[in-house]
């Protein structure tokens, strides 16, 4: 019998929900709609219908350590969960090198693969499973399954499946059809023939691999070898798209209908959409109030954000970057990320605050020459530094208990004490106390991007406490 193994796609990044998406945290790692991250409902839903064994997530390599972290509060650790691409090569690449991997671990050409990506919303994960369900069986009847979007209106920013023939469980697909202008669609939704694209797909590794040779003889001629190795040749393929290079040319598709409240959030428009609303269709999320105001999505998390007898806007707050636009005009965000780029503002890209495996932190305040942080170190965690070549920083211990190892000297800075890190000098900081270490850092000099050089490379540690130091721990109640 064959087994059922999931490929989660987490690569790409985008700024169609800026100012909280941005080039340095796509969408998928945001919390938009709970308390989870796009991504880590992506795994829940996944992990209805298989072993967390039998799950891999392919990333990109600027990804992955991010990819581990939210996945292990989810999962808790697990080895051979990620699958990481040398540079990015679209959808069919990664897709190949996940199925190599899936190999490596002991899958066979009648085993089916579920690959689903990463940044949509389902509200219904039930009729999610039960579709996955159907599609499985096509799969196992030696088509290549995908999951088509009832859809609700004439949407010109998804592509479309044409339906054939019914089936028990599913239709054929007679054919995927690009874009369409607003009149075309309007056609498509009236014929009820048509389902979008959602991205979703699934199918044996044997009929993958037969169509590979068929459809993209050169990928094809690339697999079999071992992730590894096709890893290695990753430079030298070309950019594709699974759909352009397998599904459309693919000669036995079936497609499942999906009615399970998605949305892939392409825009806050749709994220307005598919979250909960007052009896005046506000949704908020944050700290908002609002006084006769009606059909608004507003998202404000980090100060109070009130709006008072307006009606249909969008506001987004974030820590550096404040977002208003009308409903119905959110698309506009890319004209907007477009210029901010052109000019070389910072705020397209970095992120003042983010989750690390080894903690989080939060830019506090910036100017040209100095920037103020405030870092939280979880219980057991260490965080490295590379050296700086032009800035300086001085740490304050605010909350909890350090070890700070700078160059060949290391000390234990308790709560209350500071230490100065000069230039050119590599630096490990490490919370060797049982709550959480709060550190608030002045960063001053010529260079002050985030990134690895400022935000630490991603290492997670058991601290190795010295006699010494675990007196010193217990006498501040740490």
């Amino acid at each position: 019998m064959s087994e059922l193994y999931g490929l989660i796609l987490t690569g790409g990044s985008g700024t169609r929900l800026w100012p909280r998406s941005r080039e340095d945290l796509p969408k998928q790692f945001l919390a938009l709609s709970g308390t989870r991250t796009l991504f880590q409902e992506t795994i829940v839903r996944m992990l209805r219908i298989l072993p967390v064994e039998r799950l891999r997530a392919v990333t990109g390599a600027p990804w992955s350590s991010l990819v581990a972290h939210q996945a292990r509060e989810i999962t808790g650790p697990f080895e051979d969960f990620i699958v990481t691409e040398p540079t990015m090569r679209s959808t069919a690449p990664a897709i190949l090198l996940g199925c190599e991997s899936l190999r490596d671990s002991g899958a066979r050409d009648e085993d089916i693969v579920i690959v689903t990506p990463s940044d949509h919303i389902v509200r219904d994960s039930d009729a999610f499973a039960s579709a996955l369900e159907r599609a499985a069986e096509a799969a196992e009847a030696g088509y290549l399954a995908t999951l088509g979007i009832v859809p609700d209106r004439p949407d010109t920013g998804f592509g479309y499946i044409r339906t054939g023939a019914e089936r028990e469980a599913w239709f054929e697909a007679e054919a995927f059809v690009e874009k369409p202008d607003l009149e075309t669609a309007r056609e498509y939704l009236q014929s009820g023939k048509y389902l979008w694209n959602g991205g979703v797909f699934v199918f044996s590794l044997g009929c993958l691999h037969r169509e590979l040779e068929r459809t993209a003889p050169d990928l094809a001629a690339l697999a079999g070898r071992g992730a590894e190795a096709l890893a290695g040749d990753f430079e030298d393929i070309e950019p594709v798209s699974f759909d352009r290079a397998v599904m459309e040319r693919a000669r036995r598709v079936a497609v499942v209908p999906l009615d399970a409240g998605w949305s892939d959030v392409g825009s806050w428009d749709a994220l307005h959409e598919v979250s909960d609303r007052d009896d005046r269709g506000n949704a908020t999320v944050g700290d908002v109030t609002l006084r006769n105001a009606s059909d608004c999505f507003v998202d404000s998390r980090n100060r109070l954000a009130v709006l008072s007898d307006v009606e249909g806007l969008i506001v987004v707050d974030s820590p550096d970057a404040l977002f208003v636009t009308r409903r119905g005009a959110s698309q506009g965000v890319r004209d907007v990320v477009r210029r901010l780029k052109a000019e070389g503002r910072r705020e397209v890209s970095q992120i003042s605050e983010c989750t690390r495996p080894w903690g989080a932190y939060r830019v506090l305040c910036e100017a040209e020459r100095f920037k103020v942080r405030h870092m939280v170190i979880t219980p057991g965690k260490a965080v490295s530094f590379p050296p700086r070549c032009h800035s300086v920083e001085h740490w304050i211990v605010v909350k909890g208990a350090a070890r700070v190892r700078l160059g060949d000297e290391e000390r234990f800075v308790p709560e209350g004490d500071g230490i100065f890190i000069p230039k050119d000098v590599p630096c490990r900081l490490e919370n060797c106390g049982r709550i959480g270490l709060e550190i608030v850092s002045v960063l001053e000099g010529e260079y002050l991007g985030e990134g690895e050089d400022a935000a630490g490379t991603d290492r997670a540690e058991s601290p190795r406490r010295s006699s010494t130091e675990k007196m010193k721990i217990g006498e501040a109640g740490i």
